[in-house]
């Protein structure tokens, strides 16, 4: 199965890929300047990617985790994705993806540590599916 994984956010979306069960591969961020570009950009990769499905990172278990739904299910409802949508506990992803850079190159917000962040959400999510 085609998974993107998205870490959702207002300025920066993070992207990640992976068609393989240990495989995530960061992919270029979406810059977001407003909802409607952004899910229109968001929906050009979903479909590049031929993705089956999308993990969403979601603070679970925090006071903010309904409203966190409800924003995440309003911004996939533009994406207009027809696939499976997947939740995953997004906590400290992004902290670990800064702790990754550090040292490599120089921090600027680009939307790399976003997807750096997508892509150890999808990790986590990939860890603990069963495959076949």
């Amino acid at each position: 199965m085609k998974y993107i994984a998205i870490d959702l956010g207002l300025k920066r979306i993070g992207l990640a890929y992976s068609a393989h069960k240990d495989i995530a591969t960061p992919l270029p961020a979406v810059m977001r300047k407003n909802r409607d570009q952004a899910s229109r950009d968001v929906k050009k990769v979903l479909d590049e990617w031929e993705v089956e499905a999308v993990v969403i990172g979601i603070p679970l278990g925090g006071s903010s985790e309904d409203e966190m739904r409800r924003r995440i299910a309003h911004f996939m409802n533009l994406v207009d994705f027809k696939g499976e949508i997947f939740y995953q506990d997004e906590s400290h992803s992004s902290l670990e993806a800064e702790n990754m850079m550090k040292g490599e190159i120089k921090y600027i917000r680009d939307g790399r540590v976003d997807s750096i962040s997508a892509m150890i959400i999808l990790q986590r999510y990939l860890a603990t599916k069963k495959f076949a």
